[in-house]
């Protein structure tokens, strides 16, 4: 498998054939779209949202991409809105060919339906095919799929392209996102998937999602519960190099992960990451811990700093910048994070904790805005461009990622660092590209710790 997909020719093209999309609708993308034609009162961007114009462009890009793919030239588009697009919905593209024409014109059925199954647009597109097929890398793929959106992680992608797929125990993959998650990152060449779970439901869900699973290895398990017992038992015995969440809680997951005999710890406590693409911030941004360590104490704390660390070193941060945030920079001995961000400080100034710089405690404007630093007179090599940022517990850093997930259009990969080996965790309702940038940070952190 690579990453990289056809342009199919007039030739090769036969009715019946089709191909799909999916795109979310970030604010990002809307203003993108919208360009110098936008006015003040909004009237673009409501046309946009609620008369399906986006999903009109995203048709062309579909075309371009997809089927027939690079070299294709739309002709005429005939479509009808049947449904709204609000920011933050995913849609999927589905394009199938009716019929062949002349002149290597190829008519195409097209329909755009919401998350929910609800269709948003759909009618027919004429375009001129190529007249011979080739290639089209991943690195145009990016630049023709996703746009300006999900540079950090597109970046990060391109880091991993080219190195030997990981193998992977996907834990229970019987819904659409979670398979169609893992089959996408073995196409682009980051995994190859073992899929471990009841048989019957992991094959009705490929059968749902169009997925043709192929030769990929099948583990059959009663439940989710053996499927997460069995499945750090292949990573004990050297059968895969990691692990990835599918369709289950995230406490049954874990729970199968950091139990005493599961060969997967270390000395070092285990933390969750997210690695976030942010629209606004010119790098991809750490936050932890949000999963995992709900009250981290002061130890757990320089763990999961650690942690953080060398999760930036794998994705090629030389010397990372990591802010331990609390609600003020001020040391309030009533603040206990205030304590614990002085304490991490003074235990990297000793080289308790190494590879990375840290400042703290820094409250979240300062640690992220230069501007705020500088008028509160913060002298420091973090403050206002952190690469790590470190919250005081769980519910804090959790609510941040989600915050700029849903209020800033970021997008987020999940990693567990701190174990024996890359362990993908990401949320139930992560679509398909968190998924996939989570596997290429997964496969950075692997090679990473293959070379010691």
């Amino acid at each position: 498998m690579n990453d990289s997909i056809q342009s199919l020719a007039y030739s090769d093209l036969q009715p019946g054939d089709s191909a799909c999309m999916t795109r979310r609708l970030t604010l990002q993308e809307l203003r993108q779209y919208a360009g110098d034609e936008e006015q003040g009162d909004g009237s673009l961007f409501r046309r946009l949202m609620t008369g399906g114009m986006w999903a009109t462009a995203l048709v062309t890009v579909a075309v371009a991409t997809r089927l027939p793919g690079l070299g294709s030239r739309v002709l005429q588009q005939d479509v009808r809105y049947t449904g709204a697009i609000r920011l933050g919905e995913s849609v999927e593209i589905t394009l199938t060919v009716r019929e062949k024409q002349e002149a290597q014109r190829v008519l195409l059925d097209c329909v755009c339906r919401a998350r929910d199954g609800g269709t948003v647009l759909e009618g027919s597109v004429l375009v001129e095919a190529p007249e011979s097929s080739r290639p089209l890398h991943g690195t145009d793929i990016g630049s023709l799929d996703d746009g300006l959106s999900r540079r950090q992680l597109q970046r990060l992608l391109g880091l991993a392209r080219g190195l030997p797929a990981l193998r992977m125990a996907v834990v229970h993959p019987v819904d659409v996102e979670s398979l169609g998650g893992a089959m996408e990152a073995a196409r682009r060449g980051l995994i190859e998937p073992v899929l471990v779970g009841p048989q019957r439901r992991v094959r009705e869900a490929a059968e749902k999602a169009g997925i043709d699973l192929g030769d990929t290895r099948l583990v059959d398990t009663e439940h989710s519960h053996a499927a997460a017992e069995k499945a750090v038992a292949l990573v004990r015995d050297g059968e895969a190099g990691g692990l990835m969440k599918g369709a289950l809680h995230t406490d049954e997951f874990m729970g199968a992960i950091v139990g005493s005999g599961s060969g997967m710890r270390t000395e070092r406590r285990m933390s969750h990451a997210w690695v976030m693409d942010v629209p606004t911030y010119p790098r991809p941004l750490i936050i932890t811990d949000s999963a995992l360590n709900i009250r981290p104490d002061l130890v757990a704390k320089a763990d999961i700093a650690r942690n953080a660390i060398e999760l930036a070193h794998a994705m090629g941060v030389e010397t990372p910048r990591l802010a331990v945030l609390s609600a003020t920079e001020e040391i309030n001995p009533q603040i206990q994070s205030t304590l614990d961000a002085a304490a991490l400080c003074k235990m990297a100034d000793r080289g308790q904790i190494t590879g990375g710089e840290l400042d703290g405690p820094l409250a979240f404007d300062n640690a992220i805005s230069e501007v705020a630093a500088r008028t509160k007179g913060i002298q420091s090599s973090v403050a206002g461009r952190p690469d790590i940022l470190l919250a005081p517990d769980l519910e804090s850093a959790n609510m941040l990622g989600k915050q700029l997930h849903y209020l800033a259009d970021a997008e987020a990969a999940g990693i567990v660092c701190g174990a024996r080996a890359p362990v993908v965790l990401t949320s139930r309702a992560d679509d398909r590209f968190s998924r996939v940038a989570s596997c290429a940070i997964a496969l950075l952190m692997a090679r990473d710790q293959a070379d010691g």
